[in-house]
């Protein structure tokens, strides 16, 4: 947690929204034009008209500010219920592609790099993004279940790790096409159903 969170958890004053969007808009803008590796929080003050000491009171560095802009909450905010297992997953699928597609070139490895190697990031990674992941299929599973689609409700880590990890591999690893992820997306979706057994491909 930052020293801003800290305080304003403590009673201090509240943020200001305008000011939190306009470093939001300066990061995206800035991911865009000069990459993630060569962003820095001074051009982030610039762009937003923030004082560094405002972006520092908000982020603890530049890995948190541009995880709390593009990761944290970003995961379906709005739960899929398409009234079967198949259009949940297809939504699901979509979402995960368009979030991947959607970032800027290079944030997302380069970010998940850094993750990896800040404890505290690392773990809010898995505690907001990861584990909303996770609720997501847990809920579909649970609805599939109840409406009688399944027999057996299916391990939601793996069925997360089936539909979420290719696509990562598939544009990061891989360096596969953007335009040919409905192909993958496809194939997903029927590997998922699969996975969650009899009937679940109705």
């Amino acid at each position: 947690m930052t020293a801003w969170k800290q305080a304003r958890n403590r009673g201090g004053r509240p943020r200001d929204g305008r000011l939190d969007d306009a470093i939001a808009s300066a990061v995206r803008e800035l991911l865009a034009e000069v990459g993630y590796a060569r962003l820095t929080m001074a051009e982030v003050a610039a762009r937003s008209g923030a004082g560094k000491a405002a972006i520092y009171r908000r982020h603890a560095s530049k890995q948190e500010m541009i995880f709390d802009v593009l990761v944290e909450g970003q995961f379906l905010a709005e739960q899929p219920d398409r009234g079967s297992l198949r259009g949940d997953l297809a939504a699901v699928l979509a979402e995960s592609a368009d979030s991947f597609v959607s970032a800027p070139p290079g944030t997302i490895p380069g970010l998940l790099a850094d993750i990896q190697d800040d404890p505290q990031l690392h773990q809010r990674f898995v505690a907001k993004y990861v584990g909303a992941q996770r609720q997501t299929f847990e809920e579909i599973l649970d609805r599939a279940f109840l409406r009688g689609e399944l027999s057996r409700r299916p391990d939601p880590g793996v069925l997360n790790a089936l539909v979420v990890g290719p696509i990562f591999a598939w544009l990061f690893l891989l360096d596969e096409s953007p335009e040919r992820l409905p192909e993958l997306t496809s194939a997903l979706l029927e590997a998922a159903l699969a996975l969650a057994g009899p009937g679940a491909s109705q």
